[in-house]
């Protein structure tokens, strides 16, 4: 099984093919720190590591921009009221442009970055709506349903979601602001359960009107899920907190009421449908448990009818498909349901088959070459995502995946469907506080990161982080006030081993076979120390990129290259000053096999450096390649093989001319 836990002293096994998507950044935007610090890089190394590993022809990464949905269309709003000329779609395709740019600034090697709403990409992600569309219509998994819906009697218009700011009625939510029917952390709801709803457009309170539109039965999937949740557990490297999260979805029907608000438990009992519950004294509220969504919603109804006020519990919901706003996806005519848009989020689930489609395509492959990549049993399809978004891949996407699969009268053979393997990061935060685009704290902007540390720097800090396991902390000290700036500044801990440790391992290597040896590596073999030192560092790596610990392998590489550095800097004082040649020649062997490995592992994290490496050993790619890892340097090499001549005070991983003289 592809993904699966291994023991200390097992290899891991990869797929033959690989398919990795980052997480779709929302079409209004440009990216702040958190998109790139906090999921992009993780997947661009992840992707380089598996080019390296399996081959490059072997591995696809995909993402785009989510050109679509109610977030852009308020954006939009409010900048034209702000004198913005241009059309919406002006708008997102400079900031699809901008994301581009900014991706490609930090290295960021995607085979497509596309937009859900443009080109080929647009074109393409029509057709997949549709076909998935069909499938599930077909499959019996969707359902038309007449669900309130805001309406502003003001402004004379039904609002979408993002019109529409409250309190998320989910119990213990801690979201800042919530939308219609989904919180900033990502629960859903229904648009009545909203708590203290406002339009964003009169500033008052909305009516409600009964919108009709199409919905998978999420409902329909608790036990599925269950099942699916309890495989990862027991046969996968999938991270524990995020099968925590949505085993949290997978509860019955609950509804919380205050004790303070109940005058006759009794009477209240037996006014509802068939529950039970949970009470605890020293619990404020009283827990009513439901077998299903319609006897929750009932007692909803007698609540009301009471006037007492409730809060519900996390469940699965039917899974909203379609919406009424000009801007998105054309949903298929049926059934008398016409004139209907894709809602963003379900689309933008399916969105990494449409781009994988116009990548393949775009490169002469068939029309159905993509199944080879999405559904066959030596592939897998890596998926990057924040932990706001678990419920939405993590369930409703992977519940979907059986919907196109099976008829929903069937019993789904959970082995034969190849599910994406979900990697889900915790939050990075700013200086210790969650900030996003929609919150109070403004996160720095990506681009503007690179004006203070170069790319390679901010790639070896963030993968460091080690938000696998916890939220962390992003604290650069070129934002902190002075009097709070203090030894040395945090992002530079990491990318130091580069531009410090290991340029200077790599220059003098350089310098020392250009003085002595022409630019020749002088025959012999590696020590047999420094070839099990490597072997260690390699494949405890291997194990921790396997398992996407990316900050674990920063301590890897931090050991390995310090071992390596050490060996040198010991060992060539004692040639030089005794001059003896035969130890100088054993130690230039000994660090050119050590900094050959070096540059295979960091090849993910640091491209550009890592290429000028190779460049300067002037040898082909074999170079990152996993077949030739703990060869020696001259497996690579031709009779009269020379390297390039290094000039003085050449880097081959850079500082910004700002960082020199800072604290390091």
């Amino acid at each position: 099984m592809i993904n699966k836990r291994i023991r200390p002293d097992e290899r891991p096994v990869f797929p033959k093919r690989a398919i990795v998507t980052a997480g779709m950044p929302y079409g209004n935007k440009t990216l702040h720190f958190g998109h790139v610090g906090g999921m992009f890089l993780h997947a661009d190394t992840f992707a380089r590591f598996l080019r390296d590993r399996i081959g490059k022809e072997n591995v696809i990464f995909v993402s785009g921009t989510d050109c679509y949905g109610s977030p852009i269309i308020e954006a939009y709003r409010k900048l034209k009221e702000d004198g913005f000329e241009g059309t919406i779609e002006d708008y997102v395709m400079g900031n699809h442009t901008n994301q581009k740019e900014t991706l490609e600034n930090y290295e960021i090697g995607l085979n497509l970055f596309g937009a859900s709403a443009f080109g080929a990409t647009g074109e393409k992600h029509k057709e997949v709506s549709n076909w998935v569309f069909e499938k599930l219509y077909n499959n019996g998994w969707l359902e038309k349903l007449s669900t309130p819906q805001f309406f502003d009697p003001d402004k004379q218009v039904l609002l979408n979601g993002r019109q529409v700011v409250g309190r998320c009625p989910i119990e213990g939510c801690c979201s800042e602001k919530a939308y219609a029917d989904e919180c900033a952390l990502g629960h859903q709801y229904m648009p009545t359960d909203l708590i203290d709803p406002i339009s964003t457009l009169s500033g008052k309170k909305p009516l409600i009107k009964e919108v009709t539109n199409w919905y998978f039965k999420l409902d329909k999937c608790t036990e599925l899920m269950i099942e699916e949740v309890a495989r990862l557990r027991a046969n996968t490297n999938t991270r524990k907190y995020q099968l925590n999260t949505i085993d949290e979805f997978l509860k019955p029907p609950y509804i919380y009421v205050q004790r303070k608000n109940i005058e006759d438990l009794d009477a209240l009992q037996a006014k509802l449908r068939e529950h039970e519950i949970i009470d605890e004294p020293k619990k404020p509220s009283i827990t009513f448990v439901f077998k299903d969504l319609d006897g929750r919603d009932k007692a909803r109804a007698v609540l009301d009818s009471m006037n007492i006020r409730y809060r519900t519990g996390k469940t699965l919901v039917p899974f909203r498909l379609s919406g009424n706003i000009d801007w998105g996806v054309p949903v298929p005519d049926k059934d008398d349901m016409k004139d209907l848009t894709f809602w963003v989020w379900p689309e933008s689930l399916w969105a990494p088959i449409s781009f994988s489609r116009t990548y393949l395509e775009s490169n002469g492959a068939p029309a159905d070459e993509w199944k080879k990549w999405w559904d066959d049993d030596d592939a897998c399809v890596y998926q990057f995502i924040g932990e706001d978004n678990i419920y939405f891949y993590g369930i409703a996407e992977m519940a979907m995946a059986v919907g196109l699969k099976y008829n929903i009268n069937e019993e789904p053979d959970l082995d034969k469907v190849h599910l994406p393997h979900l990697v889900a990061n915790n939050h990075v935060l700013f200086m210790d506080k969650k900030a996003s685009s929609s919150s109070e704290i403004k996160p720095p902007m990506a681009a503007e990161l690179l004006e203070y540390y170069t790319a390679e720097q901010l790639r070896m800090h963030f993968l460091s982080l080690g938000l696998s396991t916890k939220s962390v902390g992003f604290k650069p000290q070129v934002y902190m006030p002075e009097e709070e700036r203090q030894g040395q500044d945090t992002v530079l801990k990491e990318g130091n081993l580069l531009t410090n440790v290991f340029n200077r391992l790599v220059r003098s290597c350089f310098y020392s076979i250009q003085q002595y040896y022409d630019c020749k590596i002088p025959e012999g073999t590696v020590d047999e120390k420094i070839i099990s030192i490597a072997k260690d560092a390699v494949l405890e790596y291997e194990r921790h990129m396997y398992n996407h610990d990316f900050h674990r392998i920063t301590y890897v590489l931090d050991s390995f290259i310090r071992e390596i550095n050490k060996h040198w800097v010991n060992n060539i004082k004692i040639a030089e000053n005794s001059d003896n040649d035969a130890l100088r020649k054993q130690i230039i062997i000994d660090c050119f096999y050590g900094i050959k490995v070096i540059s295979t592992l960091l090849h993910p994290i640091a491209p550009a450096g890592c290429e000028m490496v190779r460049e300067y050993l002037n040898v082909d790619e074999r170079l990152w390649s996993w077949d030739y890892i703990l060869e020696p340097l001259t497996t690579l090499m031709n009779e009269n093989h020379e390297f390039k001549f290094l000039e003085p005070k050449v880097d081959f991983f850079k500082k910004l001319d700002c960082q020199f003289g800072s604290n390091e």
